[in-house]
């Protein structure tokens, strides 16, 4: 028996309730588990490839995650309500394509230029969601059908061209690296995390986002318009898949029509990906800024890795696939253990 037992009968003191809800977080959060992932992810393919941490290899690495990063903010803004929006490759690519039309055809200058792109994804949005409150039909439905309407309108307008010729500028940001090997994008989508995180924590539209996703009765009992809410949620995601194709403009120096594949299918997978595996939950009501960057973190260091190893495209995919289903299961028995046990509702 030590001195503090025996001046103590009850036994020792009990770890105060900061403690305890600082243990409960690490426990029912993911940003843990993937940090120590990457760490490991990272090390292992250090060791077996030294090329992988050349300044050129992680500017790569660092510009694709914050492409990726952005996709995944895109989709975790719409799953917040438990819904789901098909068409982030095709709110991306028409955004594009309007900010490519922009430059050479009326003159605009990429400061106005941008704002007026990720005002027309934010547009699409707002149809896309004014159609699922009016009708109630699932968000997958509609974003379904609304991908092949948006894809087929602008391949018409466009005629399937490219707009190559874009100011210096707007290509020089896709190349702009800081510190030897930090891509001006991965900052960018920072900067964005950071400012959805204030957003969701600290706003009144945010919080009421999160509650509309939680239980769509209650704000409604609450004096909240949930189809107000469900709309700007649509909106917001417009708004930032337009801001990712933006930056896939940047990196390749032109606004290509397939830039997110045939349809937007290309940005399917890591869409969902990102928050997922970040801790974004597909019912709703629970969002995870940091843990989608982490996510996107995850699956390039995992895919840039494995093309080292000479790994096929088609088990890359495969293995990112088998990822995502995986993230879902566990998340599912994770809080039905912790429901079981009583730390989560």
């Amino acid at each position: 028996m030590t001195l503090s037992d025996a001046t103590n009968p009850a036994g020792p003191p009990a770890p105060p309730a900061g403690l305890r809800q600082a243990a409960q977080r690490l426990v029912t959060g993911n940003e843990f588990g993937l940090v120590a992932l990457i760490v490991l992810a990272f090390i292992f393919f250090a060791s077996a490839f030294p090329g992988f941490t050349s300044p050129f290899s992680l500017f790569a690495i660092g510009r694709q995650i914050g492409i990726d990063t952005m996709i995944g903010l895109a989709m975790m803004a719409v799953i917040v309500t438990g819904g789901a929006r098909l068409l982030g490759g095709a709110d991306g690519g028409c955004s594009a394509m309007g900010f490519g039309w922009l430059l050479p055809g009326p003159g605009m200058p990429p400061a106005l230029a941008v704002p007026l792109a990720v005002a027309f994804g934010a547009s699409l949005g707002f149809i896309n969601g004014a159609v699922v409150v009016r009708t109630g039909v699932h968000s997958f439905i509609i974003t379904l059908a609304s991908m092949s309407i948006f894809f087929g309108v602008m391949i018409f307008l466009t005629q399937a061209q490219a707009f190559r010729e874009l100011p210096a500028d707007v290509t020089a940001l896709g190349k702009t690296r800081f510190a030897g090997s930090v891509s001006a994008l991965l900052l960018l989508s920072m900067a964005v995390c950071i400012v959805l995180a204030l957003f969701y924590r600290f706003t009144t539209l945010g919080r009421a986002m999160l509650a509309a996703g939680a239980n769509r009765r209650a704000p409604g009992i609450s004096g909240i318009r949930t189809d107000r809410i469900f709309t700007a949620c649509h909106m917001l995601t417009g708004a930032l898949a337009a801001l990712a194709g933006l930056m896939v403009t940047a990196r390749t120096g032109a606004a290509v029509p397939s830039m997110a594949g045939h349809l937007g299918q290309d940005w399917l997978l890591p869409a969902f990906l990102a928050p997922v595996l970040g801790g974004t939950l597909l019912s709703g009501g629970r969002v995870s800024v940091i843990g989608t960057l982490l996510g996107a973190t995850l699956v390039n260091v995992m895919t840039s890795g494995l093309l080292l190893m000479r790994v096929g495209e088609f088990w890359i995919q495969a293995f990112l696939g088998l990822m995502l289903l995986f993230a879902v299961l566990a998340d599912r028995a994770r809080h039905g253990w912790l429901r079981r046990r009583g730390v989560v509702a």
